[in-house]
């Protein structure tokens, strides 16, 4: 009953943040359904295409989710159920969902372009330059860490009957795998339908949804199988080739079909949570602590718990995600509360529902028994509806692996796609549209395939670590380049004379944990390495020393120009 009553305050809270709170701002920064996008004044049929509310939904939603909102909360669960709750549902509705609203807004009047345009209009060419480079190196992380987490949730382990291949009688992994080939086969065909073939919406989504089922079961029979490094190398290739193609042949209607898992996901798991909650006595408790003190094993709470939940209740990636892709899709700005706003929502909902899955299984989470946060979601699940190893819980629990998956191949390929638009802007002079634009040298580095290649190969590279040394890396820049992007468009509005005032707060409170936070790294780093601590010296300690190091230098740099056009505004 716990677990009913935490997700239905959740609900309520969520929804009335999203009905009164976002409506006040979309009032404040004055949406205009009359005035153009840049989908509609500037389309080129390959990155800007205006995509029909439900189709752009499904890929914001999908491509800001991916293994964030599970991975976090359920991390952050060390600290108790009360304080993830409060910050999921707090974060969601005036951190997170403000960023990813504002980015959205502003990159719609910024012809569809990144944050570091909207620095670019405020702060100058110095400061864009600056951002471009630190939003690369959070990229980079975000490809490190989905590859590492896709290949080892697709990877047959050392020693299997079958390295590479089909596989009749699959595991889990060998599953997941297969029906995410085949998803991005599905994908491509729903594309070539509906953009093409002119089939329409309804018609097509049925035959996608029935596409879904027919993969799904295809893969639960048979799998394939593949070693991690082979895993690493075709998730980098594919992720290459799906960030250079247009986006209706595969991020539209993949992350479409994929966002019906996420809300079959999230359907499953509140039926699991409201048939478990009547049970009576043979229902399974939630059986984490309210609060387990301001200290953990994970840390302090200030700042772990709030880098650790991070995509629950705020990040960085989805101002990127809002600036470069939905932007250069959205149809009518009357559009953009709802996948702006209202994503942010829906995801802090997940947040609060993987919090849930963990607090089943408690007490086999904080003994090891699962090796992913992943892993746990799913069993948590699962568990809702019968016992471990019974025929429904090996269903379900192989289902939501293989929709987080999904979601993370989503995020990567979005990921991948960002950093090539960022990767030429960063090249880019005043005036110059696109790498076609350029001149000498610069033509070369901003040329899409330059750009893509270069960071496919770094993050993949960075994808063979181990997940904890890139995550709580990423947790951190993520989170400090929300702090950044806060900035940016409070710095845009205050300069269009429209009302900011709802930036700063958030703005301050996640500049000053995620710099806490990195700065602690530094000094846990030198430490060990000075104290002569075994492993200290390993090449993960020194990337994530200089990583944290740099992205700490050029946040404070940025800070500073911040202030500075505040202050000349102010005036």
């Amino acid at each position: 009953m716990a677990a009913l009553l935490i997700i239905l305050a959740a609900l309520v809270l969520l929804f009335c943040g999203y009905v009164f709170y976002g409506s006040w701002l979309a009032k404040q920064w004055g949406i205009d359904p009359a005035k153009k996008t840049p989908a509609k004044e500037t389309p080129d049929g390959i990155d800007y295409v205006a995509a029909k509310p439900a189709v752009l939904m499904g890929h914001h939603y999908s491509s800001i989710a991916g293994a964030g909102p599970i991975n976090g909360p359920i991390q952050a669960a060390v600290f108790g159920w009360v304080p993830v709750f409060l910050w999921c549902i707090i974060g969601g509705i005036f951190f997170g969902g403000v960023q990813d609203f504002g980015s959205l807004f502003a990159s719609i009047r910024h012809k569809g372009k990144s944050v570091g345009e909207i620095i670019n209009d405020t702060m100058g060419a110095k400061a864009k330059k600056l951002f471009i480079i630190f939003a690369l190196l959070v990229l980079i992380l975000v490809i490190a860490s989905f590859v590492n987490v896709v290949a080892g949730t697709f990877f047959t382990v050392a020693g299997s009957p079958v390295m590479f291949g089909l596989v009749s009688n699959p595991t889990n992994n060998q599953t997941t795998a297969m029906i995410s080939i085949l998803f991005i086969v599905l994908a491509v065909i729903y594309g070539i339908i509906t953009n093409k073939c002119g089939l329409k919406t309804l018609p097509a989504t049925i035959l996608g949804i029935i596409g879904i089922v027919i993969v799904t079961i295809i893969g639960l029979n048979v799998g394939f199988a593949m070693s991690r490094n082979a895993w690493i190398v075709f998730v980098g290739v594919y992720i290459a080739v799906a960030s250079l193609v247009p986006v209706w042949i595969m991020l539209q209607p993949r992350d479409y079909l994929s966002s019906f898992l996420l809300y079959a996901m999230m359907l499953v798991a509140l039926a699991g949570i409201l048939v478990n909650a009547f049970k009576g006595s043979s229902a399974i408790e939630f059986s984490i602590p309210a609060f387990t003190g301001w200290k953990t094993q994970a840390g302090f709470l200030f700042p772990t718990l709030f880098i650790t939940v991070a995509c629950g209740a705020c990040s960085g990636f989805h101002s990127l995600i809002a600036t470069g892709t939905t932007s250069k899709q959205l149809d009518n700005e009357k559009n953009a509360k709802a996948i702006g706003y209202g994503s942010m929502l829906i995801e802090s909902a997940l947040g609060i529902i993987a919090l849930i899955s963990v607090g089943v299984i408690w007490t086999q989470w904080k003994q090891g028994k699962f090796g992913s946060p992943s892993a746990a979601f799913g069993a948590g699940i699962a568990t809702l509806f019968g016992k471990e190893g019974s025929g429904i819980y090996n269903t379900i629990n192989a289902l939501l692996t293989l929709a987080v998956s999904v979601f993370a191949l989503t995020s990567l390929d979005t990921g991948t796609r960002l950093s090539r638009f960022m990767f030429s802007e960063l090249f880019l002079k005043d005036g110059e549209f696109s790498w076609k634009d350029a001149k000498g040298i610069r033509k070369v580095l901003a040329n899409p395939f330059f750009g893509t290649i270069s960071m496919v190969v770094i993050g993949s590279v960075l994808g063979g670590l181990k997940l904890s040394q890139i995550w709580g890396l990423f947790g951190a820049a993520n989170q400090l380049l929300a702090g950044l992007a806060l900035m940016a468009v409070a710095a845009w509005l205050g300069q269009a004379g429209k009302n900011n005032k709802m930036f700063f707060i958030p703005m301050a409170f996640m500049l000053a944990a995620t710099l806490t936070s990195l700065v602690l790294t530094v000094y846990k780093k030198i430490a060990a390495m000075i104290q002569g601590v075994q492993g200290a010296l390993v090449w993960g300690n020194w990337f994530q020393l200089l990583f944290a190091a740099a992205m700490s230098v050029l946040a404070v740099i940025l800070v500073i120009e911040g202030i500075q056009t505040f202050k000349k505004q102010k005036k």
